[in-house]
């Protein structure tokens, strides 16, 4: 073990190791950023409404129902771009001029979580497992050896439900976000810390629950599609335009075309040849002055 003045490994002040926690932790801490102020969207709301009604009186329904139609655009692009920051904190790539990336693989476990989990290990590779919390339960050994291997394991909603994530309500996302973060921990011990919503669509009552359970919002800035293609090719060139330093890669598992196994090996190998390697946030290099997740 190497003391606290070998070199790249320094101890701070932190409670919640004692005392003293390594360097790391702290560059961790800057990114993984539950939202703070999960209600602050309330206000926008009002306050861009105040003003549709002050249009509407003095021009009329004419410009005033155009007015109100507008003032509504910018929450459809805050749920809808998964890359937005409208009503939370979300990470979109990790703040490294080194070649690493973050390899995140969602809608799991499935028949080729051990697959997958082989790959990785193969090219020395890391990756976080977004896992569905139903089908979690159901397979809880999957969950474990994810785990024992190394990686990390992310909340991925209770259920996936993909056609409406984006439309539920209070009550029904909560339900979503902290029944997955239930039946992670009880199987794993271990509490997630990061969020990805469901197609990355994350409407205003996402932030209250992730405040509150201490979860961090991942977004991507490289994606191949390998959810709906089936042209491995294809997917794999695309990811490949994207590729740079702190990439998040967003990837999966079990699709029904049933070649995301061989997307990964490819993808891989790509990344051996060009000099990437895929790690944890927690592992990566972080160069002050690139933060991405904004509050």
């Amino acid at each position: 073990m190497r003391g606290s003045n070998a070199p790249g490994y320094r101890l701070r002040l932190h409670p919640g190791y004692g005392g003293l926690a390594p360097a790391w932790h702290h560059r961790f801490m800057n990114i993984h950023r539950p939202p703070r102020y999960p209600h602050v969207w309330r206000l926008l709301l009002v306050a861009s409404q105040l003003i549709v009604i002050a249009i509407w009186w003095r021009y009329g329904w004419k410009i005033g129902l155009p007015a109100m139609l507008a003032s509504h655009l910018p929450f459809v692009w805050g749920t809808l771009r998964p890359q937005s920051r409208l009503f939370g904190p979300a990470l979109t790539r990790l703040p490294t001029d080194e070649r690493q990336v973050w390899l995140t693989i969602d809608d799991g476990p499935s028949g080729d979580t051990l697959a997958l989990l082989n790959l990785l290990d193969g090219h020395a590779a890391k990756a976080t497992f977004f896992l569905v919390g139903e089908r979690a339960a159901t397979q809880p050994d999957l969950v474990r050896e994810i785990a024992r291997r190394g990686h990390g394991i992310g909340n991925h909603s209770a259920t996936h439900p993909s056609a409406w994530f984006w439309a539920l309500g209070p009550r029904r996302m909560r339900e979503e976000i902290a029944g997955c973060q239930t039946i992670l921990q009880g199987i794993t011990g271990t509490a997630p810390r990061w969020f990805r919503a469901v197609v990355g669509m994350a409407n205003p009552f996402v932030s209250a629950p992730l405040r509150d359970l201490g979860l961090a919002r991942a977004a991507w800035n490289a994606r191949g599609f390998d959810g709906v293609r089936h042209d491995v090719d294809g997917v794999v060139a695309r990811i490949e335009r994207d590729l740079a330093p702190g990439a998040i890669v967003l990837l999966h598992e079990g699709a029904r075309h049933g070649r995301n196994v061989e997307m990964v090996a490819r993808l891989l190998k790509r990344m051996d040849e060009l000099g990437y390697r895929a790690v944890l946030p927690e592992e990566s290099q972080f160069a002050p002055g690139l933060e991405k997740a904004r509050g």
